[in-house]
């Protein structure tokens, strides 16, 4: 009998199963979190977003909320709509495949940079290790808007490489996208294949993922959220549709974002990661792995994953533990994985439609997995 109670609990995670449905969700009420969500939607936090609790090894909840504009007439977001992950780009695909080649001794994490990227060197950037750039601890500035100076991917990393540091490699914590831009050109160097191609044949095709991909084809388009306008595109050519500029100038397809995925589908890759990093009797990525690179040393960044403050300040709340890891992704969507307490919460939204200028989501995120623990009675 337990077999086969395992047999179909697996069977309903891997089709993504609507925990709404009675016989996965009775155990909770989650009344309190379904308001929590439509007035979230109400006080415009978001148009709509898709929404996956996963707990002791089941979906406890997935449900989708709003629409995929203000519009009322606008389509109803689902929990199959596509949404632009922005910056969990980092951590669960650029880390990901980091976390591949470290196990194969194609990565070393001590590496300088310059040994994987030749050009990048002097001004002290030679001492800039991979792990540095995992954790944020490289002295790279945080973000540049490159389209003003750069129209193709080389002149974006000659200016990086030509750049002068804010401070000396590992000695402060400054998130920065251009650390994730070279990630992910490093990690293209290393294969001889580009990162999105890696992602698809080591993570997304064999756990099944249909609707996770970069540079998303025109007709899914009606099936993607919305993000806002990019009125400051200067080229000529056909902006790829990423919301994060330097991604489409990359041409959708960079380290530290153009990721697109539902919540069906991360919430594969997510119980992978909760498992130990195997899944399906298919290890993707050794436990000892995971352990490495989401270490805490001196700051609140583990390699490519944050780590829930120990101040108590995080957007995951007050009920994850100090054990936890997440991420957070400008466009409305973030991850936090509590494997203390065998919870994770992954939430999709497209706060950023029509203008990146609501930041309601800010407070909203807290509040959002201070419900989930109320719900499920969480200490």
């Amino acid at each position: 009998m337990q077999s086969v109670r395992f047999f179909l609990t697996t069977l309903l995670i891997l089709a993504g199963f609507n925990a709404a449905h009675p016989s996965s969700a009775m155990a909770y009420d989650f009344t309190p979190l379904e308001a929590a969500m439509n007035k979230a939607v109400s006080d415009s936090v978001f148009p709509g977003a898709s929404l996956a609790i996963l707990y002791k090894g089941r979906v406890v909840f997935h449900k989708a909320f709003g629409r995929m504009t203000y519009d009322p007439h606008s389509t109803a977001a689902d929990t199959t709509t596509i949404y632009d992950l922005a910056s969990l780009t980092k951590a669960l695909a650029t880390t990901s495949i980091a976390m591949q080649l470290v196990e194969r001794d194609s990565l070393n994490l001590q590496s300088p940079v310059s040994r994987y990227l030749h050009a990048f060197s002097g001004k002290g950037k030679e001492k800039i290790t991979i792990e540095h750039l995992l954790r944020h601890t490289s002295g790279l500035r945080a973000h540049s808007l490159f389209a003003k100076t750069c129209s193709t991917p080389e002149q974006l990393f000659s200016t990086i490489a030509a750049d002068t540091l804010l401070s000396k490699p590992g000695h402060k914590t400054l998130y920065s996208d251009l650390g994730f831009m070279l990630l992910g050109r490093i990690i293209e160097t290393i294969t001889g294949s580009t990162l999105d191609a890696n992602f698809h044949h080591r993570f997304t095709k064999p756990l099944g993922m249909r609707s996770t991909m970069f540079t998303p084809p025109q007709s899914l388009i009606s099936h993607i959220a919305p993000v806002e306008k990019d009125n400051l595109w200067p080229f000529t050519f056909q902006r790829p549709l990423v919301h994060d500029q330097n991604a489409a100038l990359l041409g959708g397809v960079a380290g530290h974002a153009g990721l697109y995925s539902t919540t069906g589908d991360l919430i594969r890759i997510v119980f992978m990661m909760m498992h130990g990093g195997t899944e399906n009797n298919h290890t993707f990525i050794h436990a000892a792995t995971l352990k490495k690179f989401l270490a805490r040393k001196e700051s609140e960044r583990a390699s490519g994953w944050d780590l829930r403050s120990l101040d108590g300040h995080s957007s995951a709340g007050d009920y994850f533990s100090n054990s936890s890891y997440g991420h957070l992704g400008y466009t409305g969507t973030s991850i936090w994985i509590d494997p203390e307490k065998e919870l994770a919460v992954i939430l999709l939204s497209n706060r950023v439609y029509p203008s990146s200028a609501n930041i309601k989501i800010r407070t909203f995120r807290p509040l959002l997995h201070n419900t989930v623990g109320s719900c499920l009675r969480l200490k």
